[in-house]
């Protein structure tokens, strides 16, 4: 566990009807820009998920940021609407309760003024200060809480979180909390094995990256979770881009001109941890979702100019699967005021 991280001051702002979610200057500054290079295709790209740079979204292992409150607040918006956002087969009841303890243990460590655990035996006292919420329970009896247990700390933990079961040589999607997916359906993937939900992703299964990335996950040790990004894009600040809410997003994608580009066009970041759970032998999968628009980007030359060449190059597959061919063009024409041609610096990190 890294040193403990000042909390910034909680914003308001919504990720549905009228949108009035908005990134801070530091905000923009500390997201995990996904891109260390000009050009981008699928790889295995992990790493090992610790010595987090300073001031950034790696600097926590669970991080926490400005928009922690307004995004448990959509949460439970969508949860009330539609309760099959958050499954756990019943075998997955003690990874439930490994992934309650991650989640305190982090949060408490990492921002003791906001979160604080208290343990005697399994007497346990959890205080979420940002969301008043002081709760005295029994570890391991969930008639002691008011959710089972899973589904009690992803309440209160940004991003989505999905509970891989090691078996038969393979990981299986067993439980998950699934509220700010980038159009795929938990209540549609739980049951599958880890090749069966990355079935629609195209060019990786021939390059055998899928094969490699689960040789490295069933490698993962308790003391050591692994990371790595992924991306896509968004039309408006919306965090609940799911299948079954298509009819609610999808006719956006065809709403971004010239004129809104900067505003409503959103770089969609995945800053995704694998951590084995020490009970259960069960693989946790926070899946954290950051969201950038043009506007936000261009405030950070290296990334305006970088995002205009991965887009250009783009393999037209993966823009077609990533949802973008409808508003890509626009995007390349409007970044392309930022990229005078020049070399960037390698890395993702801001100049």
């Amino acid at each position: 566990m890294g040193s403990t991280a000042s909390l910034p001051t909680f914003k308001d702002g919504t990720y549905r009807d009228d949108f009035s979610f908005k990134n801070s200057p530091e905000t923009v500054l500390r997201a995990p820009f996904p891109f260390d290079k000009d050009e981008y295709m699928y790889a295995v790209n992990m790493e090992l998920h610790k010595d987090g740079r300073k001031g950034t979204a790696y600097e926590q292992p669970i991080d926490v940021d400005e928009h922690y409150v307004a995004e448990m607040r959509d949460r439970a918006l969508v949860l009330d609407e539609d309760p099959l956002r958050c499954q756990s087969q019943p075998h997955m009841e003690m990874a439930g309760w490994d992934t309650l303890e991650l989640l305190m243990e982090c949060k408490a460590a990492s921002y003791p003024e906001a979160f604080s655990l208290e343990r005697d035996g399994d007497q346990w006292h959890w205080i979420n200060r940002p969301m008043g919420i002081d709760q005295r329970f029994t570890f391991g009896d969930a008639t002691t809480l008011p959710y089972g247990p899973f589904e009690y700390i992803t309440r209160q933990a940004q991003g989505d979180f999905v509970v891989l079961d090691e078996r038969h040589g393979n990981l299986w999607m067993d439980a998950g909390m699934v509220t700010t997916q980038a159009d795929w359906s938990l209540d549609f993937d739980i049951g599958m094995n880890f090749f069966e939900w990355h079935a629609p992703v195209p060019l990786a299964h021939e390059k055998g990256i899928f094969t490699r990335a689960l040789k490295y996950l069933l490698a993962v040790q308790q003391a050591n979770p692994a990371r790595r990004l992924n991306w896509t894009m968004t039309v408006n600040p919306r965090l609940d881009t799911s299948p079954e809410n298509y009819h609610q997003w999808g006719p956006e994608n065809t709403h971004i001109t010239p004129e809104n580009v900067a505003d409503k066009l959103f770089l969609r970041i995945e800053l995704q941890s694998f951590w084995r759970l020490p009970r259960s032998n069960a693989i946790l999968f926070p899946i954290r979702c950051y969201l950038l628009s043009m506007r936000d980007l261009s405030t950070v030359p290296k990334w305006a100019t970088r995002m205009h060449r991965v887009l250009k190059s783009l393999p037209p597959e993966l823009s077609t699967y990533k949802g973008l061919d409808n508003f890509r063009g626009t995007a390349i024409d409007w970044l392309s005021q930022f990229d005078d041609g020049s070399p960037t610096s390698s890395g993702p990190f801001p100049d």
